[in-house]
């Protein structure tokens, strides 16, 4: 009896083990030098995906960090946007709105073919689409992000003021509506 014992307390140690092993190998730490985001040592090694930083924007604007902007956040709007104004000349500019270039990042921008579509809550504010939120802009903030509460719930969600991921949830194609609230048809059957 106690040989059965110790041969399951064995078997039952070395399948955790190996539970561990694997799924260290599947999902566990990044490998030596290169963290999340970070490019790999050596050319065409490719790029691990890492979530970007958040928009100081939108920091300011969901003054309780819950990642909705609900109606009394959107009322304060133009308050809150003057405090991101660090030159207090009265209009933001993008290293203002923006986060900071991660460190090591190119100067002339992103690489050709990694462009990120400017965030809905941008395009709304900077009504001129000159990269620039001025006095007026942010005067006129409210009303502007009232235009991006599509299904008028009096709040915006993530997907309202940034818009779809461009390859979805998980990295995949991007399902769900499109621009105007609407899925697209089925294509046309062949047969």
């Amino acid at each position: 009896m106690k040989l059965l014992k110790h041969i399951w307390t064995t078997a039952l140690a070395l399948g955790l083990g190996a539970g561990v092993i694997f799924a260290q190998e599947q999902g566990g730490p990044p490998p030596q030098g290169g963290g999340p985001g970070q490019q790999e040592e050596g050319p065409g090694q490719g790029h691990r995906h890492h979530r970007p930083p958040p928009l100081p924007i939108v920091e300011v604007l969901d003054a309780n960090h819950d990642g909705i902007i609900d109606s009394n956040e959107i009322a304060n709007a133009s308050a809150a946007l003057l405090t991101l104004d660090k030159n207090h000349d009265g209009k933001l500019t993008m290293d203002e709105y923006l986060p900071p270039r991660p460190d090591g990042a190119p100067a002339g921008g992103p690489p050709p073919g990694h462009h990120r579509p400017t965030p809905l809550i941008i395009q709304a504010l900077d009504a001129n689409h000159d990269s620039v939120i001025d006095s007026n802009e942010i005067a006129n903030a409210s009303a502007a992000l009232w235009t991006l509460d599509k299904n008028h719930d009096g709040k915006l969600t993530r997907d309202e003021y940034l818009g779809p991921r461009p390859n979805g949830p998980r990295g995949g194609p991007q399902e769900g509506p499109e621009e105007d609230g609407h899925r697209p048809p089925p294509p046309p059957d062949e047969n």
